[in-house]
């Protein structure tokens, strides 16, 4: 579905310009820190980001991917398990295109070397013509027109009676006279943050009652209207 002119959404990515493909926040390793903390958990995400990355990628051929913040999910140290899924992805992703860039997230303090390794260069954010991509975690000057972010992981429970089920969405709307693009967690274990509920993450999100919530369930997306009148 289109969400903006050049700016299409596929599952959980977005394709600019039909030739640059935006991921957001994976998280490798977060199957590894809750295991650490007691909380025992399959170990099948990277193989499912895998396999809905092969679904996307069969049906564009990007000249570029941008990891747009949090590669990896620990803060202050690489986990052995995460650092070696990191370099398998990265491997993954550079047999489909010829260049990957990561945006540096707010849980990437530590990716540099892990991305030298794999020969993948880190930036604090990524200008394509008038569209600005950056994680979103810090406000940013820009004279772009366009911005996409993550960081927010934004979701939406759709609720009928005592019953509820939480979609993973997209969010389109305006920042300092910028239309802004909230991209969902590709990683399937974070189902994401209510965006009805509570105080957003992201500096800048503090006003979404008229942000476009787009809601993605079993690869289709819905247009759903803005967030006033689904409140």
């Amino acid at each position: 579905m289109q969400i903006s002119p050049s700016i299409e959404i596929i599952e959980t990515a977005l394709l600019i310009n039909k030739k640059i493909l935006v991921i957001n926040d994976l998280h490798l390793g977060y199957e590894e820190a809750l295991r650490n903390k007691g909380i025992l958990v399959p170990k099948f995400q990277l193989q499912e980001i895998i396999r809905i990355l092969q679904q996307i990628l069969a049906r564009c051929q990007p000249e570029k991917i941008i990891i747009n913040g949090d590669l990896k999910h620990e803060f202050g140290k690489v986990l052995p398990r995460e650092g070696k899924e990191v370099s398998q992805f990265l491997d993954f992703l550079l047999k489909y295109s010829s260049e990957v860039i990561i945006i540096k997230g707010n849980h990437d303090p530590l990716i540099q070397p892990l991305a030298r390794k794999n020969g993948v260069k880190v930036v604090t954010g990524y200008k394509i013509g008038d569209i600005l991509v950056t994680h979103g975690d810090e406000l940013v000057k820009t004279k772009a027109q366009w911005i996409i972010i993550g960081h927010e992981h934004p979701a939406i429970k759709i609720r009928e009676k005592s019953k509820w089920e939480k979609y993973k969405c997209f969010l389109k709307g305006r920042w300092k006279g910028k239309e802004l693009i909230v991209v969902p967690s590709f990683n399937p274990l974070i189902e994401g943050t209510d965006v009805l509920e509570g105080q957003a993450l992201s500096p800048f999100l503090k006003k979404i009652d008229n942000f476009e919530a787009y809601i993605v369930s079993a690869g289709e997306v819905f247009k759903f209207g803005k967030i006033k009148k689904i409140k």
